[in-house]
């Protein structure tokens, strides 16, 4: 009910808005029309409309959440503002009719109190004459605001083919971040078999082809034990390695255990909070914000010296947030260009997320990923 009653004031607010600029635009049109005949030279395009293009493009933004780009010209910001103030007065005119349509409706409140009761009848189709012009000044409205966008889009742009342009550059720019990541990732992989459970393997096998030589009795049975402890560790980094490239609880007991593994393997003290009720995100969304925490815990660990962490995990109408923040010294790139951080932002990325990194120097740091879950 409160995003409801949101909804609509912002979007009254925008109507008013747009119909108090009109008034300006209008002044703005007529100014630059009786400029031609006094100077008989082209008019120039008054400065004026490139102004009240960009006021109209903030509007737009705020109470309609509409993105524009900057007027491209004088003259295409004077024939947007030429073309939109009607629009706007007509707006103005809707609201001043909905305020007749409230001020009927209200009657079904309080009119029952005062009137005579010879004349409840007019008083109920009077109310409910108000709560039917309420309605039709409601869809008005959002049909108003639908235009406006429209026209502004004409004149300003970005249009429909040049928004289908840039998600198409968008999207390959996000394919070449995915397939840059995946090759990293597979890098990791080789660098963590070649240089930690292929070694426990080699040495293992020393170990056993000496206890296989030997003909002391006694220290072949040190060798076999030796290999039994080193066999132990190899297995051991393989769960590690394998632990790193895909979590099994994410498949089997899903984000919240994930996430609590992760914290009873990091030798740092790390405090989860998972937040999330009913349906779990799916699967792709899951994995990323496993592997966002992971990575920040892991950085955390490596560069911060930091103390503790916490892993913070929230819900939003259209996806999840995950925050991870430490008490280390800060000092991590807005914009990370390698590393890591780097390998994030583009995982988040393909999911259409949005990664935020605040760590100013002397701490604390505190990363915030930003996950739609919608398909």
């Amino acid at each position: 009910m409160i995003g409801f009653t949101e909804r609509w004031l912002r979007l009254a607010v925008g109507l008013l808005l747009g119909g108090l600029t009109a008034v300006a635009e209008l002044v703005c049109v007529l100014g630059g029309r009786v400029r031609r005949p006094l100077t008989r030279r082209p008019s120039p395009v008054p400065a004026s409309a490139l102004r009240l293009a960009a006021l109209e493009r903030r509007r737009l933004a705020v109470f309609h959440a509409v993105e524009l780009d900057p007027p491209r010209t004088g003259r295409a910001a004077y024939g947007y503002v030429a073309a939109r103030w009607p629009l706007g007065l007509f707006g103005l005119l809707v609201l001043l009719t909905s305020l007749v349509g409230l001020a009927y409706a209200s009657l079904l409140v309080w009119a029952w109190f005062v009137m005579d009761p010879d004349h409840l009848g007019t008083v109920a189709l009077s109310g409910l004459g108000g709560v039917f012009l309420l309605f039709l000044c409601a869809q008005g409205g959002r049909g108003l605001a639908q235009l406006d966008e429209q026209l502004a889009r004409r004149h300003l742009g970005p249009s429909e083919t040049e928004l289908l342009r840039r998600r198409v550059g968008e999207l390959a720019e996000t394919r070449a971040g995915v397939m840059q990541a995946v090759h990293d990732e597979r890098r990791r992989i080789e660098r963590d078999l070649h240089d930690g459970v292929q070694q426990r393997l080699v040495a293992l096998g020393m170990l056993l082809g000496r206890a296989l030589r030997t003909t002391d009795p006694a220290k072949a049975d040190a060798l076999l034990r030796q290999a039994h402890e080193e066999s132990a560790h190899a297995l051991t980094e393989l769960r590690e390695t394998a632990w790193r490239i895909y979590p099994a609880a994410l498949d089997e007991r899903g984000l919240a255990a994930a996430l609590e593994g992760l914290a009873e393997r990091s030798v740092l003290p790390v405090e989860v909070t998972y937040g999330l009720d009913g349906t779990p995100p799916p699967v792709p969304v899951q994995t990323v914000a496993y592997f966002v925490a992971a990575e920040a815990v892991t950085n955390t660990l490596k560069h911060s010296g930091a103390t503790r962490a916490a892993i913070r995990v929230t819900g939003r109408h259209d996806g999840i947030v995950i925050h991870i923040e430490d008490n280390g010294t800060g000092g991590a790139p807005r914009h990370p260009t390698t590393g890591g951080l780097l390998g994030l932002s583009r995982r988040i990325a393909a999911l259409d997320g949005h990664l935020t990194i605040d760590s100013p120097p002397g701490g604390p740091t505190l990363i915030t990923a930003e996950l739609p879950c919608a398909s």
